[in-house]
């Protein structure tokens, strides 16, 4: 069986995260989220970011054509 996680720490470590977003504005959270964009892709491999790039042009067919 896994080793149970202290509640006490688990709601002090997500409570650090929100309050911290919620003080934030918006144009803040923007750069924080494009800075995290911006190391995930650095992390893909070249077939990684055409499988993704593929999927987003899929999508954006099935949205323009009105489809869910």
């Amino acid at each position: 069986m896994g080793r149970k996680k202290n509640p006490h720490a688990m709601a002090l470590g997500s409570l650090g995260g929100k309050a911290r977003a919620k003080s934030l504005s918006d144009i803040e959270l923007a750069k924080i989220a494009s800075l995290g964009g911006k190391a995930r892709a650095a992390k893909l491999t070249a077939a990684e970011r055409k499988r993704i790039a593929i999927l987003a042009v899929a999508a954006r067919e099935r949205k323009r054509k009105g489809e869910s």
